[in-house]
């Protein structure tokens, strides 16, 4: 009892989860002293209690079933591996938007756990985009030869190594390939990276085995997406590498407003041959000249 009473001098987080220990014991004194004792802790104690290494199931259970519309509450159950399935859906529906902009960048969780996907579809901070990325990682239909045979014809490997990953491909689900993206080797990447799914692109360029030379090769291949090449623009990492910023440049499927963006960083020599090149839009094209006029009466002035 001293438990209920306070008097036990337990942290805080220890003192929650005894709580919900004791509210679901056989005596009902014991359970209702308990339940009222647990209306008067604070909600940092239950999500530091669900923060740690082995919570109890009465923890969970009280947290699901009375404290899941909280924010911090959600965020601690749906990042528990140990969460029971059933207080997955209303946690996502609580989560804050900085929590399911995290789990989205976790593709390597989202396509291992069908469960966690299902239920983030239905958080309200979802965008239009992200909420297709997680209906096409649970969608069950594997995709057919044809929709690789080009991307795979162009992979440098021997027939025999382009046959057998095109039959690999095809009879993989999207959850598979988006695994295959971000742990697979080399070639099954340059074939992924022109996967119709966009979440299939997405783990391509997270795969932590991608190397710079394949992401220099990737700026350059007009056979990719805008949203592709739009992403590989947008990631600090990677415009980090000038090679990548100026086959951007010169890619005609760049879009035009982050190739207008990145022309500023562009070295004397390359805005030359940029302002030369006719597979780039005329837009690109002039403001290349213009730049070029600038930096040069700015040289003589």
């Amino acid at each position: 009892m001293a438990v209920c009473s306070g008097s036990a001098g337990l942290a805080p987080a220890e003192r929650a989860e005894l709580l919900t220990v004791l509210s679901e014991d056989a005596d009902n004194a014991i359970r209702e002293r308990a339940e009222n004792a647990l209306l008067s802790q604070p909600i940092d104690a239950f999500a530091a209690a669900l923060a740690g290494d082995a919570p109890a199931s009465q923890l969970f259970r009280y947290c699901g079933r009375n404290l899941v519309d909280k924010p911090a509450i959600a965020t601690v159950l749906i990042k528990s591996p140990r969460c029971p399935v059933q207080f997955l859906i209303s946690a996502a529906r609580a989560l804050p938007t900085s929590t399911v902009q995290e789990l989205m960048q976790d593709l390597d969780r989202l396509s291992s756990n069908r469960v966690l996907a299902a239920a983030l579809v239905g958080s309200p901070s979802l965008t239009a985009e992200q909420r297709q990325q997680l209906e096409e990682l649970l969608a069950d239909k594997a995709a057919s030869e044809s929709t690789f045979a080009q991307a795979v014809s162009e992979i440098d490997a021997t027939s025999e190594q382009r046959v057998t990953l095109l039959q690999r491909l095809a009879g993989m689900r999207v959850v598979e390939r988006v695994q295959l993206a971000l742990k697979g080797n080399r070639e099954e990447r340059m074939a992924l990276i022109r996967d119709p799914c966009k979440v299939v692109q997405r783990a391509v360029l997270q795969s932590s085995k991608l190397t710079d030379r394949e992401v220099e090769t990737f700026s350059s291949m007009a056979s990719l997406t805008d949203e592709v090449l739009r992403t590989i623009a947008t990631s600090r990492n990677f415009r980090r590498n000038y090679s990548v910023v100026i086959n951007l440049m010169n890619n005609p499927k760049t879009p035009l407003d982050i190739a207008l963006h990145m022309l500023p960083n562009i070295t004397a020599p390359d805005l030359k041959k940029l302002a030369s090149n006719r597979n780039i839009s005329d837009t690109l094209r002039a403001a290349a000249m213009r730049l070029q006029v600038q930096r040069s009466q700015t040289r003589s002035g």
